[in-house]
């Protein structure tokens, strides 16, 4: 039986997010016979990746001016209601945070089974009012799918719902390649406080091992120019030569095959892909136990370690003995490789499917 599926996200510009829902939608269009429609609803209707062509676009054509914004907020609710009324879909799923409490306002009153997911740290808080609408509107939901374990948990304490999954992010396999690898401890990320770059900057300086080096592949980001900090911290530490800030890299992938370890010192997270993309190539993993993720990935002593949270010396004692025992580091990073195939793209999309369509 050919199903209508809706599939709601407010833009489709490049982010994890829309990455994700980008993913699984096409995996419907394409694997499925189901009706397959995107509604986008948020300012701007961009569309960055790109779509399968049995994919049904929704957007409006309103002008967002902030002046207006609660007159925007109205009018957008009356066009998602109007919208999915005409698609008269079986299933519904939403990507988004507080923009599922828009979504759940909006349709509020139908009888369309919505799932709710959530792609950010599971216990941030939005502010008093949207935090109050989450408890109330995600109650009313027939499902919400947690990225992570430690995800599900404070889930049920916030929404008391009875019907949370647990999907995970689809990783991209990366494929070995004639790259030689270099004693390089890489690191990936936004250069942001979060991530705690500073922290790593000192952990490696600590080790002092001189035929090591550490790249940060990441640039700057929420307007906190953090790469001058960060340079200057080198500069001023004398590892120069040792510490290098690549930027912003549009091919990260090679910068991870060149790699033999990963370092990842982040504080915050909802499901971090980089993780898993380290992983898929080949690197085993030193990282900080952050809500929420890494534990969902990383098992100790068999692909990598995980740390108490800003315990900066355990954390070197960990990437020091990975530097100092290649074998170790080799079977660890082929662990790796191999554990992190259950996050396949065509394995999640899946899970998700099934997930929306149970009770269809």
């Amino acid at each position: 039986m050919s199903l209508k599926i809706a599939f709601l996200i407010p833009t489709l510009s490049s982010g994890g997010m829309e990455r994700v829902m980008s993913q699984v939608v096409n995996y419907v269009a394409d694997n499925k016979t189901d009706e397959v429609h995107l509604v986008l609803y948020g300012k701007k209707s961009d569309i960055f990746y790109q779509l399968s062509e049995k994919v049904i676009v929704h957007t409006h054509n309103m002008v967002y001016d902030e002046k207006y914004r609660i007159l925007y907020t109205f009018k957008t609710l009356k066009w998602l209601r109007r919208e999915i009324k005409a698609i008269s879909p079986d299933t519904i799923l939403s990507f988004g945070e507080i923009w599922n409490n828009l979504v759940m306002l909006a349709l509020t009153g139908l009888k369309y089974p919505i799932y709710l997911s959530d792609r950010c740290r599971p216990n941030k808080s939005f502010g008093k009012l949207h935090d109050i609408l989450r408890k109330w509107l995600y109650s009313k939901a027939t499902g919400i799918i947690a990225q992570t374990q430690k995800a599900k948990e404070i889930y049920r304490t916030q929404f008391r719902h009875n019907h949370i999954v647990i999907i995970g992010n689809p990783i991209r396999s990366i494929a070995p390649c004639n790259i030689e690898k270099e004693n390089i401890v890489v690191s990936v990320g936004r250069l942001i406080s979060t991530k705690n770059f500073d922290q790593m900057i000192d952990i490696f300086t600590q080790i002092d091992n001189p035929d090591w080096k550490l790249v940060i592949v990441g640039g700057d980001a929420l307007k906190q120019n953090t790469s001058s900090a960060l340079q200057q911290q080198i500069e001023k530490l004398g590892m120069g030569e040792k510490i290098i800030l690549a930027g912003t890299q549009k091919d990260v992938e090679s910068y991870l095959l060149r790699s033999r370890i990963f370092a990842f010192t982040s504080s915050s997270e909802g499901f971090p892909n980089v993780v898993g993309e380290a992983m898929s190539a080949g690197l085993p993993v030193v990282a900080y136990d952050c809500v929420a993720g890494p534990s969902d990935m990383v098992v100790n002593d068999r692909n990598g370690y995980l740390i108490p949270l800003f315990d900066k010396g355990a954390f070197g004692v960990k990437l020091k003995y990975l530097m100092d025992n290649p074998q170790i580091t080799e079977e660890y990073g082929r662990n790796a490789k191999h554990d992190i195939k259950r996050f396949s793209t065509n394995f999640i999309c899946e899970e998700f499917y099934k997930t929306i369509t149970e009770n269809v």
